[in-house]
């Protein structure tokens, strides 16, 4: 059976969920930067219109980042899954 809680993997996971929580501080503080110096002359707030360019970028990395970790967490829960169910059959048949 292959094993899916090794040391490795359990060290990469780690790796990255501080590498995600430092990606989520950077965008979250570039859009602070936003809100702290929002002008209601440049358009509605929240709207495309009145970011810049820099902005934009990060409020479309933030919803792009939210999109790519729920599909790695679906994909993670999938690979455990088809693991565990692997082992079960095995389990059942022998």
């Amino acid at each position: 059976m292959k094993k899916i809680f090794t040391i490795k993997n359990i060290i990469l996971g780690v790796l990255f969920i501080i590498f995600d929580i430092i990606i989520y501080l950077i965008i979250g503080l570039k859009l602070l930067i936003y809100e702290d110096f929002y002008d209601k002359i440049s358009g509605p707030y929240w709207s495309l219109e009145s970011m810049t360019i820099s902005e934009k970028i990060a409020y479309i990395g933030f919803c792009a980042w939210w999109v790519l970790n729920i599909l790695l967490v679906i994909f993670i829960g999938y690979k455990i899954f088809k693991t565990f169910q692997k082992s079960t059959i095995k389990q059942i048949h022998n």
